[in-house]
This record gives structure tokens, C-alpha cells and sequence, in this order.
């Protein structure tokens, strides 16, 4: 079926078409909220709430700005974010010994994982490591530019103009 087709009668609050979205959707959601949250089990939580807002909110969606996928993984970014900043995940996370904490580099080389996007970490892992970390601080660790202009000790302008040319290069491999 014509994903345009699928959009536009889940957009009209049809279930059937929300089901095809769900099934095509839910490992992609589940792999990019794992990555974000490092926790299989949260992970999954998060992509059912992911599911239940992009349901209410369907017709927010305009496919003049952007891919639908992209308007979901936006979404999911977003809530895995929210969920690293809220203080009840800091608290349960203070004990959790450091092997926990790894890089999207290192989930990637785990040949268990299937989660996630094999073409986006292929490109991840041809971009240089001062990139890496950048976009591993901002997308996935959900700091903000002043947050990882503090950790990586540089300027602030230099962190934008780093991140704006290292998602230019991710752009060049990953099309």
C-alpha cells in the first residue's frame, strides 16, 4: 500500500492504518529509544507512548516539512530525551554501575542488537570521533549545545558550527 495513502487514513483516525504503522514502525521506535535510553524495557514503554501521541496528535503531521518516519523518530527523540532529564529516571539511574553508559558506536558493534538503523551507524562510524561525540552528547545523551560546550571544554560557537557540518557530512553518507 502507498505509505501516502496508509498516512492520510491514519491522519483520518483509521485503525487499520494505524495497525500498518505500528507493525511497520515498532522496531525502528524501540531501536532509537533504546539507543537514547540504554534500557530494553523503558525502551519499549517509551515507543507505546511514542504511538499513543503521534494517534492524538495525527494531524499536527505535515508532509510538506518532512518525512513521515522522520516526524516519528522526531517524536521519539524528543520523549527519550524527556525521559533521560526527568528526575525520577536520574534517580533510578545514580546506582547503575558505568558499563551502562556506552557510546551508539559501541551498541553498534553489539552483534546481538538488531535495533536501530545499520546504515545510519555504518555513517556514524565513518565521521571523525570529534563528530561522534558531539552528536553523541546532543541526539542521544540529550544534552543541550551549552551542556556539551561544557563537557568536550570548548566554545559554544564552536559546538554549533561542529554540529551543523558534522550533520552535513552524516547527510552526504547516509544519502
Amino acid at each position: 500500500m502507498d505509505l501516502e495513502l496508509l498516512v492520510n487514513r491514519f491522519q483520518k483516525k483509521d485503525q487499520l492504518a494505524f495497525e500498518q504503522l505500528y507493525q511497520m514502525y515498532w522496531s525502528n521506535i524501540c531501536g532509537v529509544a533504546y539507543t537514547i535510553i540504554g534500557d530494553q524495557g523503558e525502551a519499549e514503554e517509551l515507543a507505546q507512548d511514542v504511538f499513543i501521541k503521534i494517534w492524538d496528535k495525527a494531524e499536527s503531521y505535515n508532509p510538506t516539512k518532512g518525512r513521515f518516519f522522520t516526524w516519528i523518530l522526531n517524536i521519539t527523540r524528543n520523549a527519550a530525551i524527556d525521559k533521560l532529564r526527568s528526575k525520577g529516571h536520574k534517580e533510578q539511574k545514580l546506582n547503575l554501575p558505568l558499563d551502562n553508559f556506552v557510546s551508539i558506536l559501541d551498541r553498534a558493534d553489539d552483534e546481538k542488537s538488531d535495533t536501530g538503523n545499520p546504515l545510519l551507524k555504518k555513517s556514524l562510524k565513518k565521521l571523525s570521533t570529534k563528530c561522534v561525540d558531539l552528536i553523541q552528547l546532543l541526539y542521544f545523551n540529550g544534552y543541550n549545545q551549552k551542556e556539551a560546550s561544557n563537557a568536550l571544554e570548548i566554545p559554544l560557537g564552536t559546538v554549533k558550527s561542529r554540529i551543523r557540518n558534522c550533520i552535513s557530512q552524516l547527510r552526504k553518507h547516509l544519502s
